[in-house]
Formats: C-alpha cells, sequence, structure tokens
C-alpha cells in the first residue's frame, strides 16, 4: 500500500473499462509453425520458447492448469524474506500473519510454474482491506511466459508501507493472479499487520 493511497471507504479509481480484445489463444507449434520464413523471428522464437519447442513441459502431470503458483515472498531491504507457501490448503493462510514495519519499502514477489501452453497477459491483482472497508487495490502486469521446468517469479515495484498511528493494526489482503482471458490461475487471502517495529 502506497503512503499516497491511505485508507479510504471505497475505492474511486477502478480499472477503466477497455475495449482491448486480446488475440485468440495459439498453441506453442502454431506460433512455431508461423512467420518460418522470417530468420531472426524464427531465432527469436526460439531464445523466447526454449524447450518447450522440442518438448511439452509439463511439471504436474494430470494438472491441466497452465500457471502453478507456489509462493508469495515479501521482500523488505535488510530484513528476512517471509514466505506463504500457496501450494496447500489456502484457506489456512490468514493465520500466517505478516509484520511490516511502518513507512518502510517493500516488494511482494510470486513464484509460479508454467506449463502445456505459453500463457500471455499475466495479472496479479491484489486488494487491501481494513475492519472490512477496502483501502487500496492494486493492479500489475506481469507480462507472458513460455513454459519451463524451472520455477520462474514476478516482483511488485516498490511499495511504500503507510506510517502513523491510525495506520497501524491488521489487514486482510485478497490477491488474484489471472490473465488477458480472464482464467483464475489462482485466488486466495492473507493477512499482515502494520506495527511501529519489524517485532
Amino acid at each position: 500500500m502506497s503512503s499516497a493511497e491511505q485508507p479510504h471507504e471505497e475505492e474511486h479509481h477502478d480499472e477503466v473499462a477497455s475495449n482491448y480484445v486480446p488475440p485468440p489463444p495459439k498453441s506453442i507449434g502454431e506460433l512455431v509453425a508461423a512467420d518460418q520464413e522470417d530468420e531472426s523471428l524464427r531465432k527469436y522464437k526460439e531464445t523466447l520458447l526454449g524447450n518447450a519447442i522440442a518438448e511439452n513441459i509439463v511439471i504436474e502431470p494430470g494438472n491441466p492448469k497452465k500457471v502453478l503458483v507456489k509462493k508469495l515472498v515479501l521482500v523488505s531491504e535488510g530484513q528476512t524474506e517471509k514466505t506463504l507457501d500457496l501450494s496447500g490448503d489456502l484457506s489456512q493462510l490468514k493465520q500466517t500473519v505478516f509484520t511490516i514495519k511502518e513507512g518502510v519499502q517493500y516488494r511482494i514477489r510470486i513464484e509460479f510454474f508454467v506449463q502445456h501452453e505459453i500463457v500471455t497477459g499475466l495479472k496479479y491483482i491484489q486488494k487491501t482491506y481494513r475492519k472490512g472497508i477496502q483501502v487500496d487495490k492494486m493492479t500489475h502486469m506481469v507480462g507472458s511466459y513460455a513454459p519451463k521446468k524451472e520455477l520462474q517469479s514476478y516482483t511488485t515495484p516498490l511499495e511504500d508501507a503507510p506510517s502513523g498511528l491510525l495506520y497501524r493494526g491488521h489487514y486482510t489482503v485478497s490477491s488474484l493472479f489471472t490473465d488477458d482471458d480472464q482464467n483464475e490461475h489462482l485466488k486466495w487471502e492473507w493477512s499482515f499487520e502494520i506495527k511501529k517495529d519489524w517485532n
């Protein structure tokens, strides 16, 4: 939550409705087959897609999802990273409460696998609530990713934790990892507390 966006009763600046319509999804095979006569474009695709051209990358056999979200990590300079495991029982996540020192800068890193096919227009949407009232919303364009056997990640820009007695306390967060096609890759809730110090 940025210091400029202090709690208020409702969100007045939701995303503006867009006429953008994402292009129809294409398989890796279709992407590779297109524009074969363009040597530079073919090499660019090979670099972008890597092993996904030669083999079907599957991280979890039997799981049809393209995006497997594994962790949320809270990163703040000089502090040990704090991690939420998103591969287990999501209903238990709110029991783990992160402490954030007021006024510090922090980032959130999402770690995930991509399997089967390319995903385009990934987005991370986070809504923050205090006492049931939405006090902040942020939407980050994550980008497009090819399947890989390695864990991939996205880190948000720096955020400023609010400071002052008025803003200390408990916050609940609703997080959503989605894409241009409105696929819900993962939705989860977690909590943090703004305190005078880290302890």
